[in-house]
């Protein structure tokens, strides 16, 4: 039996129809109409997460596993706005996800009635889609409300997907479930062209057409870039004459900085924007970048090009230098240990911001890696690579510092949680990515408040969680515990706590771009 709120039925209908199949569903009075017609769809599954900012990563990470829309459904009055940081992410990561958040009634907003406050377009320009489905009255209102319904569903998978905002304004009595069966409700498809042919022939011509053409595909990774560029940022000769860029974010400041003095920038998207990160761009293709990606490469592949061929010869020297360093105990030592020891495969690497990103930068991973890098700071990581570990049976890695972990630990209060999870956090007491920002130590401030200086350790969080808890002080057991981590059979998540120093840390950077500037080119 499903809810008697009409608006209701038509959401979790088209809902199903669109092939929605994964809901995060939070915890709340107003918004169990649609929890409960959520649990009755056979089709769809729901997760329970209590907190709201959590629940917008876990669906976030599901979203970025199924490559299908999540639904994150929250109560009426601010439970909306905690999901904000992850709509924000999964914007500029291009990713789907409809957020549906149950309202009071239009006429009860500011007027001091409880959980209310205006929830309409709450999410801003973060969404591609904002609608309210008022309830309906008669076969107009609800015509309106399947349109609205059918329009926020397609804009969010609309050019390669994007979050979208369903509000529902629900009226007492709430627990209602009468209604036998769902309503056969219209739906409706829309249908995306490619890119042609002749501009994909077009666009590849130019680049290999180019005397300096540098391809770049952004997130989540440029390895070894920001080490090259260091090496050449005062040679003419290896900068592009013209830059190919599939859209994503880059970390490397440095590289971002060196490809400004290109002289075009030809931009792929599949929304068309003009993303001008470079500071020359001269055209704008709105298509599936990936595509484009791979046809390059594979004419590069074929044919060959001088400077692509230089530019690898300087990456492959760098790259016989990382393999060389041999970093003392430290997060670096850590990151360079679990990725030489990752099998690849099927597995899925999520690293949190800061440090953690950084070093993976310069060790290439064998795996798919994901990063919270549109937008978001510290928050979400470990939700993030929590909700992508729920759908998928493929061993799910979170590669992540204390702050991120300690920010967001509420991923781990969850029951839907299990063995295929596994946690490699780097815990050096601070914020230790401010150690390295020069000038930054001239304030007295920067550790206790800049970089949130504590003594704070996740065994208590996991033995309250039921996960699985190991430390490592020194080289061995680091070492012993990654093994653990990579290759222990476990029906509940793994969580290795690597504690390290935060001056050391510095220093371990230090003399590896110590080792990078000594390479010959």
């Amino acid at each position: 039996m499903y809810s008697n709120k009409e608006n209701v039925n038509i959401l979790t209908s088209l809902l199903m129809a669109h092939g929605i199949r994964h809901a995060v569903v939070c915890p709340g009075s107003r918004n169990s109409p649609i929890v409960h017609n959520l649990n009755e769809c056979p089709d769809i599954v729901c997760y329970s997460v209590t907190d709201e900012r959590s629940a917008g990563f876990y669906a976030l990470g599901m979203a970025q596993a199924s490559n299908n829309p999540v639904v994150v459904c929250v109560t009426s009055g601010t439970a909306l706005l905690n999901v904000l940081p992850a709509v924000a992410e999964a914007y500029y990561q291009h990713v789907p996800m409809v957020v549906i958040s149950a309202d009071r009634p239009p006429q009860w907003i500011d007027q001091l009635d409880g959980q209310t406050l205006p929830q309409p377009d709450a999410l801003g320009r973060f969404v591609r889609k904002a609608v309210s489905l008022s309830e309906p009255r008669d076969e107009e209102k609800h015509w309106y409300c399947n349109r609205l319904v059918n329009e926020a569903l397609l804009d969010s998978r609309y050019q390669g997907g994007c979050p979208v905002h369903i509000n529902v304004p629900i009226s007492e009595p709430l627990f209602d479930y009468t209604t036998a069966e769902l309503p056969q409700e219209r739906k409706i498809e829309r249908i995306e062209a490619e890119m042609p042919p002749h501009v994909l022939s077009h666009v590849c011509r130019m680049f290999m057409q180019a005397k300096r053409p540098m391809l770049i595909t952004g997130q989540p990774m440029n390895p070894l870039m920001d080490e090259a560029v260091l090496l050449v940022q005062d040679d003419e000769s290896y900068v592009p004459d013209f830059v190919l860029y599939t859209g994503g974010a880059i970390v490397s400041k440095r590289l971002k900085r060196f490809l400004r003095k290109a002289k075009e920038t030809w931009v792929v998207n599949r929304e068309g924007m003009v993303t001008d990160t470079f500071m020359n761009v001269t055209h704008v293709i709105q298509g599936d970048g990936r595509v484009v990606a791979d046809q390059v490469s594979f004419m590069l592949e074929q044919q060959g090009h001088p400077f692509e061929r230089k530019w690898q010869m300087l990456l492959a020297d760098i790259g016989h230098t990382v393999c060389a360093y041999e970093p003392a105990y430290s997060q670096m030592a850590a990151v360079r240990y679990f990725e030489q020891h990752m099998n690849g495969g099927s597995s899925v690497i999520h690293y949190a911001n800061s440090t953690a990103i950084r070093l993976a930068n310069i060790f290439p991973s064998k795996c798919l890696v994901y990063c919270n890098r549109g937008v978001n700071g510290i928050e979400g990581s470990l939700s993030t690579a929590a909700g992508y570990s729920c759908v998928t049976d493929d061993p799910v890695f979170c590669v992540i510092g204390d702050l991120s972990f300690f920010y967001d630990q509420n991923a781990l209060w969850n029951q839907n949680l299990r063995g295929n999870l596994r946690i490699l956090l780097m815990n050096n007491g601070k914020g230790g990515i401010f150690n390295m920002l020069k000038g930054l130590e001239q304030s007295p401030a920067r550790d206790k408040y800049v970089a949130a200086e504590h003594h704070t350790s996740a065994a208590g969080i996991c033995q309250q969680n039921n996960v699985v808890y190991m430390k490592a002080e020194n080289m061995e057991e680091m070492q012993y515990g990654i093994d653990r981590l990579l290759q222990e059979g476990s029906d509940r998540p793994m969580l290795l706590e690597v504690f390290t120093d935060a001056e050391e840390d510095e220093q371990v950077f230090r003399d590896y771009y110590t080792a990078i500037k000594n390479i010959k080119i």
